[in-house]
């Protein structure tokens, strides 16, 4: 699904909403039959970790470790043993052609590199719903595209639910579903 609209629509927010990281002021946000805002603050974190994997714009990318470690860390707070770890990280630098930047901080990597590094630390632990929040911004159109050749099959072969936030007619012409805002309405949602 993508969520399309101008800036200040209320992409970003939604996005927020939907991974519990903004309690609505009305009405309510559900995963798996469960009400977000009736969790407590360690329901909450809990829920996220386990079920949602996020894409920020400004990628969050904890700037001491490396990008291995970055990506790494999401499965380490889930308790993930060590060598399993290591072989589904390496796994997502292979299947987004990064293998090169495992070592690297993220201050040596430039803005496209630190996004498919984030879009790695997303995927790792095969969520159910990732939001992505302007996920293809940083990257040409032909590393853009094999993006989200990678997310689509993820979605296919691992039922993960992507959400995207953009700009990007890429991303609103491949779309399955497209919900366009307006100063925080709905005025379209198209099911292609």
């Amino acid at each position: 699904m993508t969520i399309a609209g101008p800036s200040g629509s209320g992409k970003t927010t939604l996005l927020n909403l939907l991974g519990g990281l903004d309690s609505p002021s009305e009405g309510q946000v559900f995963l798996n039959d469960t009400e977000l805002s009736s969790m407590d603050k360690n329901q909450l974190a809990e829920t996220r970790l386990r079920n949602i994997g996020f894409i920020f714009q400004s990628y969050n990318l904890i700037p001491v470790l490396t990008a291995e470690e970055n990506v790494e860390f999401i499965l380490m707070l889930q308790g993930m043993g060590s060598l399993e770890r290591k072989i589904r990280v390496r796994k997502a630098f292979e299947e987004l052609d990064i293998g090169e930047y495992l070592h690297r901080k993220p201050n040596e990597m430039s803005g496209g590199q630190q996004q498919r590094v984030a879009v790695a630390r997303a995927i790792v632990s095969e969520p159910l719903i990732v939001l992505a929040d302007e996920p293809t911004a940083n990257l040409d159109s032909k590393t853009g595209n094999m993006l989200l050749d990678i997310m689509a099959e993820m979605n296919r072969k691992k039922n993960i639910t992507f959400i995207f936030s953009t700009h990007d007619r890429m991303i609103m012409e491949r779309a399955h579903r497209l919900v366009i805002l307006k100063d925080g309405t709905v005025i379209q949602d198209e099911i292609k």
